[in-house]
Parts: structure tokens; sequence; C-alpha cells
């Protein structure tokens, strides 16, 4: 890259990296699997996962699915994970392929298949703070629990690689610049992969964008969409991930000269941009399930005449107002009376699931659910450059299966 289009890129927080992906004889639908923090509290997802792969080359080898995130052989876990990236690099399972950017297009796995389009590029960590009311160019959009960060800092800090499943978004109501990473927009010879991603996943395209000129354009696009007060990078999913990510950098560059800092692969992190706007990308609710309750004891304590959701308790569902708390949303009065609830009652769990289904199938006997709608897109960005960031697990982009799906992967060590 010229120095021109360097300080384009600097400008806006992006950073062209080198991309890694498994070399051409390596089954790509074994390769790819789900987001480590989706199917949480499903153990037998991740064991058919296992059971698919076999022996193959697979990413669910080196993440560490959240569900095992308690486990006592964690850091067991954590050291097979670092081992096999390195035989994965050394053996030339994972190949450094071309610098640049990914055009991805997203197909869902139903009988209408809908189309989500996004871009594959690094951020710049120095421009991203977690903390609420933050002014930086990318922000969070929902309260970061800083306890969830050291058990995920104890997965990167030896890491070699990161592969990502954070998705953030872009404000382009008139797709000025997210034009240029659609499908459609790609030429036929750039095409990187294109397969069927396992466990109802839909189907995956990819492009590399090397072209300077191109790169350029979309730099000063992206430019052209910071708002007044700078902001231009909303996260959408991973946003403990991305919270974690700049945890290491800050780590690191304590030790670091001015000029190291600069160019340390762990500064960036790698991140699939989506237009807020996108048709195909929807915003579904999260939804809460509590383990260990006692279900009439937690319906009394959240009933009040304020906001309404719907309590599943037995496998049945029905609305219920809660307690007025002075929150917008029905989610952030939810969410403090149940985290008010659980300082009184240590021994009760929480899990923040995605799917009314799994909400129904979990909602039994000591577990009670909590099943709340979804905020309007259009509101995001406005809400948090006004408010900051939202109630935690406000929303989450798509059913579990639509999430995004671990493919390209990056160096984060000298």
């Amino acid at each position: 890259m010229t120095e021109e289009t360097n300080q384009i890129l600097k400008k806006i927080g992006v950073r062209v990296s080198k991309i890694i992906l498994p070399k051409d004889s390596v089954d790509m639908t074994k390769w790819a699997v789900v987001a480590c923090d989706q199917f949480t509290s499903e153990p037998g997802y991740w064991e058919n996962v296992e059971k698919l792969v076999g022996d193959e080359p697979s990413t669910v080898k080196i993440v560490l699915p959240e569900v095992y995130l308690e486990s006592e052989n964690k850091t067991e876990k954590i050291e097979k994970i670092n081992a096999e990236m390195k035989k994965y690099l050394e053996t030339g399972v994972l190949e450094e392929k071309f610098e640049g950017m990914v055009a991805v297009e997203r197909a869902s796995a139903s009988e209408a298949p809908t189309k989500r389009y996004g871009l594959v590029v690094a951020l710049d960590l120095e421009k991203y703070e977690y903390t609420k009311g933050s002014k930086t160019l990318i922000r969070a959009t929902e309260g970061t629990v800083e306890s969830r960060i050291p058990p995920r800092l104890e997965i990167r800090k030896n890491a070699m690689l990161e592969l990502p499943h954070i998705m953030v978004l872009i404000d382009d109501p008139s797709f000025a610049v997210s034009q240029y990473w659609k499908g459609d927009a790609q030429k036929g010879e750039d095409l990187i992969y294109d397969f069927d991603l396992m466990m109802d996943g839909g189907h995956i395209k990819g492009w590399k964008i090397t072209d300077e000129e191109k790169i350029k354009i979309i730099a000063k696009g992206l430019g052209k969409l910071i708002s007044g007060d700078g902001f231009l990078f909303a996260m959408g999913d991973g946003n403990h991930s991305l919270a974690t990510a700049k945890a290491h950098w800050n780590n690191i560059k304590k030790g670091l000269s001015e000029a190291e800092k600069e160019d340390h692969p762990a500064r960036f992190a790698l991140v699939e941009l989506v237009n807020v706007h996108d048709s195909g990308l929807e915003f579904e609710p999260i939804h809460r399930v509590l383990f260990g309750v006692d279900p009439n004891k937690l319906v009394e304590y959240v009933t009040g005449e304020g906001k309404e959701v719907e309590v599943v308790v037995d496998g049945q569902k029905k609305p219920l107002k809660i307690k007025e708390m002075g929150s917008n949303l029905p989610v952030g009065d939810l969410q403090q009376l149940l985290d008010s609830f659980m300082a009184e009652n240590p021994e009760v769990k929480i899990d923040y699931v995605h799917g009314e289904g799994a909400v129904m199938k979990l909602a039994v006997g000591k577990n009670v659910g909590f099943l709340l709608s979804v905020m309007k897109k259009e509101e995001l960005f406005p809400t948090v450059e006004k408010d900051g960031a939202l109630p935690r697990k406000t929303f989450s982009m798509g059913e579990a299966e639509e999430k995004r799906y671990y493919v390209e992967a990056r160096k984060i060590v000298v």
C-alpha cells in the first residue's frame, strides 16, 4: 500500500492484513464452526460438531466453545488449542494466502435463503473503548461485564492466531460504501472459498480484495460515514471478544517502544464489517434463562406495573408486567431486576439465549425463561451516540445458526 492509502486507512482505524486460510485440500465444511459464544447451554451441539469433524482439521480444535469456559480441564484445553494452532502453521494446514480484505456473502439455510454481506478487515484497538459514554471511533453497543474478560484473556494471551466471530456494524443507509463488498461486485477469479456450512449454517462465499484502488475507495467511503462526534463502528456481535482483544493489547503494549506499538499485530483485531441496513441482517432479541431458581419467588420479585415481557415457566409462556426501573427498554428494566435478584441469590445462574425455541426447551422445573421483543435496527446508532451503551445483551444479529462462522485467521504474534 502507498503512504497515501495507509494514511486514509489509519484515519478510519482499519489495517490491511495478511489473511490466513486452510490449504486447498482441507474440507471447508468441517473447517468452519459457528461462533464459540453460541449454544452455551447445549453441550450436545458441540459434541455433535466434534463427531462430525473427527480427525480432520477444524476451527473447533483452535477455539474454546464457551460451554466449556468453566470446565475443570479448561487450562488443558487451552494448551491443546495453542499446540494445535502451532501444528497447523508448521505443517502447512494453514497458509498466508494474501494481504488484503475479504468480501463475504452469507446465505441462510432457509427454504427462501436471505443473503448478508460483510467485509473482513482488521480494526485498530487504539480507536476502541468499551466504557459507557466513550467517544471513540469504535464503540460498544452494550454494557461490558469486565468479570467476563479474564477467562477469555487466558485463551488469547498465548495464542498465535485469532479467528474472528466479531461482527461490527456501520450506518450506511444509501449503501454508498457497502455496495463495494456485495457478492455481485466481486470478480470471479478473486473467489477464495465457496462452501456449505455445517449444522444448518447455510452457505458462504468469500472473495479477496487486494486491489489498492478499490481498498482506497472503500476506506474513503467509510471515512465519510464518521458522525459529528467521531462515531463510525458499532459493536454487533462479539462485544466481549473485542474487549478481550483490547485488554490483551493493553497488556502487551506496556513492554513496547513507541515504534513497536505502531505495527504490532496484537494492536489490531480481525472483524467482519456489516451494514446495519443490510436486508440480510436481522436483529433478534436475546432472551434470559435463570437456572436453579424457585419460579414463584422469581416471578414475584420482578412483577410490577411497568413494561411487559413474557415469562416461561415449565415450558409455558405468558405476558408479565415488570417493575419500572427507569430504563427506556424492557430489557434494561428486566436486566436490573435479574442482576439484583441474583445478587441476593448467588446460587442462581443465568444464560443469555438466542431463539425462543431454546428458551421453551430450557425453562422447565427450577429454570425460568424471559422472552423479549427486539429493538429496531435504525434505532441503534442514534441511541448509542446519544445515550452510550445499551443494556447488555439487548439484541443479537440473527438466530444462533446464522452467526459468523470461523473461516479466516490472522497472526497476533510477532
